[in-house]
C-alpha cells in the first residue's frame, strides 16, 4: 500500500504579523510545525519566502521543494529546545577545524592549503581575536582556550534561526572559522564552499572525479547556499 501524501487544500498563502515576528496563514489557517508549534519566523521577509513556498505547491506537498519552511520547523522544533547543547557543538568544530589541519606533504598540496586557508586564519584573528593554530597531520592538537572561548561566545550568543543557519554552514564545511566567514560575508558564499573542498579538489585533480562522490559535493554545495540564504532571511 502506498503511504499516504498530503495535497493542497488552500487558494492563498499570505504572511501576517504574529507575537514575536511574522508568520504565514493559508486561507486564514496558521501554518504549524511538524511538532504542532505555531511557525513564527523574526522577518517578513523569511516568512514571505516561506509563503512563496507553500504557494508553489501543486498536487501533493513536496517538503523537498520548502527549504526556507524546513529550516524554520528546525529552528522552532530542535534548535530552541536545545539551543546551548548545539551551540556546544559548533563551538567544538573550532578546536579541530578543517582549516587547522594541514597535509605534510606532497609540497603542491601544502602550499595550496596555506594560499587557501591562511587568509581566513588571518581574518578570524583579526575580526575576532581568536587565533587558530595549523598543525600538519591529522592528529588533534588542541587549539587555546582564549581563542576557544571567542568562538563559543559567539555561537552561544546567537538567536535560534541564526544558529540553525550556522549549524549548516558549520557541519557542511567542517569549519567554524568558513561558517563565520559566510555570515559575516567575508568572501562570497560559493567560493567559501570551495575552499573547504581543497583537499577533494586535489583529489580529483590526481585521480579524476568519481561520479557519486560528485553529485554528494553537489548536494552539499547546495545545502550550503541554502544555509547562507537563511541567515540572509533572518537577519
Amino acid at each position: 500500500m502506498s503511504e499516504w501524501k498530503a495535497k493542497r487544500f488552500w487558494k492563498e498563502a499570505r504572511v501576517v504579523e504574529a507575537e514575536g515576528g511574522y508568520s504565514v496563514e493559508l486561507d486564514g489557517r496558521g501554518v504549524k510545525t511538524p511538532a504542532k508549534r505555531k511557525l513564527v519566523v523574526p522577518t517578513r521577509a523569511m516568512a514571505q519566502a516561506i509563503a512563496e513556498e507553500w504557494d508553489a505547491q501543486e498536487g501533493e506537498i513536496d517538503p523537498g521543494q520548502m527549504p526556507v519552511t524546513r529550516s524554520a520547523n528546525a529552528a522552532i522544533d530542535k534548535v530552541a529546545l536545545q539551543h546551548a547543547e548545539v551551540a556546544r557543538m559548533l563551538a567544538d568544530y573550532a578546536d579541530s577545524d578543517l582549516l587547522c589541519y594541514r597535509a605534510e606533504s606532497p609540497a603542491e598540496l601544502v602550499t595550496r592549503q596555506a594560499e587557501a586557508w591562511d587568509p581566513l586564519l588571518d581574518w578570524a584573528d583579526r575580526e575576532f581575536g581568536a587565533r587558530l593554530i595549523p598543525v600538519s597531520g591529522v592528529m588533534h592538537q588542541p587549539q587555546s582556550p582564549k581563542a576557544l572561548e571567542v568562538m563559543a561566545k559567539r555561537a552561544h550568543g546567537m538567536d535560534n534561526f541564526t544558529l540553525t543557519a550556522f549549524h549548516d554552514l558549520v557541519g557542511l564545511s567542517g569549519s567554524f572559522v568558513i561558517g563565520l566567514a559566510a555570515m559575516h560575508d567575508m568572501r562570497e558564499t560559493r567560493a567559501l564552499w570551495q575552499l573547504s573542498r581543497v583537499d577533494e579538489q586535489w583529489q580529483e585533480e590526481l585521480w579524476g572525479p568519481d561520479e557519486e562522490a560528485t553529485a554528494v559535493a553537489a548536494r552539499k554545495e547546495s545545502e550550503f547556499l541554502h544555509a547562507k540564504r537563511f541567515l540572509n532571511l533572518a537577519q
